[in-house]
């Protein structure tokens, strides 16, 4: 998996990191079982401080994207990520409620929102078909 950070971004790097491996997850680039590099690793391959890495497979960690033992390291959780909950959709929703209404301000149509979102979703399929 490709790891691409932008230092100049707002978004902190340990999120860059974090979404992006929840990205390779999603895309099947990264299966579960497979192992991650160390976090020393990690942030030796990528030129960033060794924390920045930390800090963002703790939270993996808490989201249950993956685990981290001593023996084997770094893997992403072989039974996979538990399914959406009403937990989960409430706090999708709650992340979903400013990027709607900053497009409403910014006068996106719903009909072209939603268009994004199913353009972006379909991004995580490997083919056309897929979904």
């Amino acid at each position: 998996m490709y790891i691409n950070l932008d230092f100049e971004a707002t978004e902190p790097i340990y999120t860059q990191l974090k979404n992006q491996i929840i990205a390779g997850i999603a895309k099947k680039e990264i299966v579960p079982g497979e192992g991650l590099p160390s976090v020393r690793s990690m942030a030796a391959d990528i030129g960033i401080n060794l924390h920045t890495v930390n800090k963002a497979y703790q939270q993996l960690k808490q989201e249950g994207f993956i685990l981290i033992h001593r023996q084997k390291g770094v893997v992403v959780n072989p039974e996979g990520v538990a399914i959406a909950n009403e937990a989960y959709i409430s706090n999708l929703k709650n992340k979903l409620h400013p990027i709607i209404a900053e497009s409403i301000c910014r006068d996106v149509r719903e009909d072209e929102f939603i268009e994004l979102c199913r353009e972006v979703f379909h991004s995580f399929s490997k083919s056309e078909g897929e979904r």
